[in-house]
């Protein structure tokens, strides 16, 4: 297959605008930016183009994929019913990196939702993604553009390593803003429960809310998951990661000692900027500043995808705060180590 390239702004273009149009009523694949990471979209109408995501993306098909819509009326087309708390939600955060599940209805195909009566939606914060949708003339379900299990990608450059010749187009928007998929919300349930957590924190919620919710996003799933990023290995590169934690001094004198020991060509470290001039290794990422969590969560799967493009072995990660979108950023970081935690 042959992949077409567009950029952002060829978007105003009436000849691309048709020809995006037109694969994704034919069952084709697209490629976009979001403002959490890039998306591998389809016609969530349409089943056969709803598995070609899974065959792209090699992604276990009980493993449900979010829809994108472009406007909150759109909503009333492919749920059951909207309750009350619902609104709330929406008028707080839509557009935004909030994802809720309803009830669906037969609109939605079985093949979007792992097989369960519930549907996971957003609206995205982003005009490429809005007009893509809007263009596509079609709710979109678009999981994130990366090979099922590795790190989502949130450059361009690395969703062309993983897609081109697998897609009809890509479109490139540059770096994505936040870095870290959707907070996931279930309100079908007595409480709402975070099913993943995002950039949209659980205390973001209760504020809107104005009552408590129940964070669910580390319980272990046997049966279909009703988000993504809940059952399968996620973000995880090529090499071993082991989380370090303790006090800075304990993690960098036990990160050292480590390093001495291995190759130094086949082992690294991830950080933050505060224990860069410590750390003595060949290979070290900085991913930003200790009390900048959102700039640490847009460089974390840039970091991890860096780690295979060195060929490294053993990944050494000092554990950061969870406050805030830091409890999102260590769901992820845990998913990758496959919950390897080093404690001093």
């Amino acid at each position: 297959m042959q992949t077409t390239i567009y950029q952002k702004q060829d978007l105003k273009k009436s000849k691309v605008k048709k020809h995006i149009e037109t694969v994704f009523h034919q069952g084709g694949l697209v490629v976009f930016p979001t403002e959490t990471v890039y998306g591998i979209g389809a016609n969530a109408t349409n089943k056969d183009a709803v598995n070609r995501i899974f065959q792209a993306k090699g992604r276990p098909s009980d493993n449900p994929l979010i829809v994108h819509l472009s406007h909150r009326n759109d909503l009333t087309e492919y749920v059951k019913n909207i309750p009350d708390i619902a609104y709330t939600l929406i008028d707080q955060f839509w557009p935004g990196p909030l994802t809720l599940i309803f009830e669906k209805n037969e609109k939605i195909p079985y093949e979007v939702t792992g097989g369960l009566d519930t549907v996971a939606i957003r609206i995205p914060d982003h005009g490429v993604a809005l007009d893509v949708i809007h263009i596509s003339k079609c709710p979109v379900c678009a999981p994130s553009a990366n090979v099922s299990g590795k790190p989502s990608s949130t450059l361009f450059e690395h969703v062309v390593q993983d897609f081109d010749g697998k897609v009809d187009i890509i479109i490139n928007g540059g770096k994505t803003k936040i870095g870290l998929e959707s907070t996931v919300l279930d309100i079908t349930l007595p409480i709402p429960t975070i099913l993943r957590p995002g950039s949209i924190t659980q205390k973001m919620i209760e504020i809107a809310l104005n009552t408590g919710i129940i964070d669910g996003s580390e319980v272990d799933i046997s049966d279909i998951p009703k988000s993504p990023g809940m059952k399968y290995t996620h973000y995880k590169p090529k090499g071993s990661i082991y989380l370090v934690d303790g006090k800075m001094d304990q993690v960098i004198e036990y990160i050292n000692s480590k390093i001495e020991l291995t190759d130094e060509s086949k082992s690294a470290v991830i950080c933050v900027d505060e224990y860069m001039s410590q750390i003595q290794a060949r290979y070290k990422i900085n991913l930003g500043h200790m009390h900048d969590l959102n700039e640490i969560a847009s460089n974390i799967f840039i970091a991890l995808r860096q780690m295979d493009a060195l060929d490294i072995e053993t990944i050494y990660i000092p554990t950061l705060p969870v406050d805030d979108i830091g409890r999102a950023i260590m769901n992820r970081l845990s998913k990758a180590a496959s919950y390897q935690i080093i404690k001093l």
